[in-house]
């Protein structure tokens, strides 16, 4: 019973199923030392486990025949056990023995049992920190944390946290890249693009369906290979074949090519999906542009404003087509290995109608109109025309007479293909070339220089006359002959280099000079007006 005065305490209301409790943060010492998420051993335990049972069906199959089902499945277990349990004690060990701390000066990871790493970045040098989540990371709340410094050296400019909580990979985040209030202009920031799934549509457009439809075809082989019926299948394909009319057998080989490509379609759509699903590219505070994305594996990667050099407009052969192109960002530092070029870190805006990427260029660059689609581009001189007829007829024209050359000695049946190789091949090779040719320009236009080239893929580069740190002249003995010439505009950001190709000899080095005032200079001699003679009688 309560006390006189005193309020009695409400019963305690019956416990009720809610939300999962968050989970707990990184265990910290005294001393900020971190720890990564301890469910990774719990990740390597699932991921194992499918990698087990994927590999170990095809190969119990293939072992069913030479061994008793009680001994394979034993064999199987056996196998399993070892590989899981050793893949997991590993990453225990890992786990164990990985440490990361965020300092006021420095970012430090420390890591290895028998080979001990230590490794450290300082902040001021630090330039990214992307964050990835594949569906059983997300799943369980964890991302994967890479920090870099945007040098091109590999793995040792780069921190990787694997995995860290989606909470502390946000934090990590937001401390490493925040920049104090007021160092970027506030104006444009929120959102630049949201995905449209309209979009879908350009996503087959491109060489990936045939790529991925060759890939299928190949995989189709291996699993024959694993069950042992790929000399079996391969001799009752040619048996089908033998018993049929040519007819029937250009019929049925058109057949698969178009079943082909339409699996290829199909998977370049489903991976269409995967990597562009709530595409969203913002302008946070602070001057970081964000692109966050992905269905399964969601993305988001940031690049720093400050490191921006420009944008390039990518215009596939097919997408071009339609009308479309897709945005690239040129700056310094977005791929550091392997890992960071799968995941495409440039691409800003997928394929989308040339209007809409010029307008998301303008925005990420802050300018009134994209440079990429308002600055007048210097057509170039009939040469470059007459040098890429030149490229496309010796492409089509030296092979197919090497061919014919063959077949005058050994059968007239290589004559036959040489000639219908002419007469299908060098049309569209004549084309292409026009195209190529017609594709060609470049200009300026306020703080940008702008150049274009390309056929199958052709690229507009806008990129800031401040990020141009050399040019290269180059001048082949033919280009010599016809007046042209090749710059190219050095920059630490992008690939490295952007070229104007086989541009008007005087009218290029006049560019280049104009562009970057003072970079060309020494290197160029001023042709000096012709001295008037005197007059006779004078």
């Amino acid at each position: 019973m309560s006390e006189p005065g005193e309020i009695p305490e409400a019963p305690e209301p019956a416990e009720t199923p809610g939300p999962p409790e968050p989970p707990e943060p990184p265990e910290s010492s005294e001393d900020g030392w971190r720890r990564l998420d301890r469910r990774t051993v719990l990740v390597t335990v699932a991921v194992m486990t499918g990698i087990v049972v994927g590999g170990g069906v095809p190969t119990g199959i293939g072992l069913s025949g030479a061994l008793p089902l009680g001994e394979t499945f034993a064999w199987l277990l056996a196998g399993a056990v070892l590989l899981i349990g050793g893949a997991t004690g590993g990453d225990y060990v890992r786990w164990r023995r990985t440490r990361y701390r965020i300092g006021p000066e420095r970012a430090e990871l420390h890591t290895g049992l028998f080979l001990v790493k230590r490794r450290s970045l300082a902040r001021e040098r630090i330039r990214t920190v992307d964050l990835t989540a594949n569906l059983l990371l997300r799943l369980l709340g964890l991302v994967k944390v890479r920090i870099g410094t945007g040098e091109q050296t590999g793995g040792e400019s780069t921190l990787e946290l694997d995995p860290v909580t989606r909470a502390e990979g946000e934090r990590l985040r937001t401390e490493l890249l925040g920049r104090a209030p007021g160092a970027a202009d506030a104006s444009g920031e929120g959102m630049l693009a949201v995905l449209d799934p309209a979009w879908i549509r350009y996503a087959p457009l491109s060489f990936v369906p045939v790529a991925l439809g060759g890939a299928g075809i190949g995989g189709l082989f291996q699993v024959t290979d694993w069950f042992g019926i790929q000399n079996r299948a391969i001799h009752w394909a040619g048996d089908q074949f033998r018993g049929i009319s040519p007819v029937w057998v250009i019929a049925l080989i058109l057949g698969l090519a178009v079943a082909t490509g339409v699996a290829g379609v199909v998977a370049a759509l489903a991976l269409w999906i995967e990597m562009w699903w709530n595409h969203r590219l913002e302008r946070e505070p602070g001057g970081t542009l964000r692109v966050r994305r992905g269905l399964f594996t969601s993305r988001s990667i940031s690049i720093e404003e400050r490191r921006l050099r420009g944008v390039e407009l990518v215009e596939p052969i097919g997408v071009r087509l339609v009308g479309a192109a897709r945005v690239d960002a040129i700056a310094t530092g977005l791929a550091q290995d392997d890992d960071a070029k799968e995941m495409d870190q440039k691409t800003l805006l997928p394929a989308a109608p040339r209007a809409v990427a010029d307008a998301v260029a303008a925005r990420i660059l802050r300018e009134p109109a994209s440079p990429t689609g308002t600055v007048r581009l210097v057509p170039h001189p009939r040469a470059a025309r007459a040098r890429r007829l030149r490229w496309a007829l010796s492409a089509v024209l030296l092979p197919l007479a090497a061919v014919a050359a063959l077949g005058l000695l050994l059968t007239d049946v290589l004559v036959v293909i040489a000639a219908v190789g002419v007469v299908v091949l060098l049309p569209p090779a004549v084309l292409m070339a026009l195209d190529a040719y017609r594709g060609l320009g470049h200009g300026l236009g306020g703080a940008y220089l702008v150049a274009r080239s390309g056929t199958v893929r052709r690229a507009t580069v806008a990129l800031q006359r401040g990020g141009v740190i050399g040019w290269t002249v180059r001048q082949s003995y033919f280009q010599r002959r016809a007046g042209l010439l090749t710059l190219t505009a050095t920059t630490a950001a992008g690939g490295g280099a952007y070229h104007v190709y086989d541009a008007a000899e005087g009218e290029g080095l006049s560019f280049a000079a104009e562009a970057v005032p003072g970079l060309l200079e020494p290197f160029l001699i001023r042709e000096s007006a012709p001295e008037k003679l005197p007059e006779p009688g004078r």
